[in-house]
């Protein structure tokens, strides 16, 4: 219960570390803990949208946080080819480029909400607009307006399902169109992820539907009995 309470009520969730700390416990045991309360919120059920729906995705970068992958390399670099992508310190310490969202080690988070509070957060597999398209579709009833970025895929669905669509901007004088199309609470939205996130200093990525599923509860104002009745 004192994990759920840390994880649902306050400000800001305590690291594994900073709440091991805190109890006196093996951070092991608040890590199994925490994958437990995962298991038990994975399953939701997906909000209905209607109206003034925005859409847009923000980027976590790809971990392989606890991987032994490099160390193993290291050991034996004939046999144990090098993982396909650069450790992130290379990112600094070699000047590596990694461009939002255009890296395939940056990965996409669709974020879904409407006027009347409904919101969701999806991981998405790819980049591939077909990816983007499928997860959209379900979510935008014909009769809804939706309000996104140029990006193609969501310029399909709005054109395959005859749905109105307002293209908005990021530069001044093309964020808001008519005085209440925008993408604002999306937006927010993405500020909220990027701060709750930030103290777990990048999460494993097969973990990610956690963390995610995790923030969806506390944005609902869902309490440790609520879980565990859930449970």
């Amino acid at each position: 219960m004192v994990v759920l309470r840390d994880m649902l009520i306050g400000s800001t969730p305590l690291s594994v570390r900073k709440l091991a700390k805190k109890l006196g416990l093996n951070k092991y045991t608040v890590w199994r803990w925490r994958m437990l309360v995962f298991s038990i919120i994975e399953n939701r059920v997906t909000p209905a949208f209607s109206g003034i729906i925005e859409a847009d995705e923000t980027y976590q970068r790809e971990s392989r946080k606890g991987s032994r992958e490099w160390v193993r390399h290291a050991a034996d670099p004939l046999n144990v080819p090098a993982p396909p992508r650069p450790r992130w310190e290379d990112f600094t310490s070699q000047g590596l480029k990694m461009m939002r969202g255009l890296s395939r080690w940056q990965l996409p988070i669709l974020t879904v909400a409407d006027r009347g509070g409904a919101k969701l957060f999806q991981r998405l597999a790819n980049h591939a607009g077909a990816t983007l398209q499928d997860a959209m579709t379900p979510l935008v009833p014909r009769d809804a307006v939706l309000c996104s970025d140029g990006a193609a895929g969501y310029s399909k669905i709005a054109s395959a399902g005859g749905i109105e669509h307002v293209v908005l901007g990021s530069k001044p004088g093309t964020r808001v169109a008519a005085g209440c199309y925008h993408i604002q609470n999306v937006n927010s939205l993405h500020a909220r992820y990027k701060k709750f996130i930030k103290p777990f200093c990048g999460p494993a990525s097969k973990n990610l539907n956690g963390y995610i599923r995790w923030l969806e509860l506390r944005l609902a104002g869902a309490r440790p009995a609520d879980v565990i009745r859930g449970s």
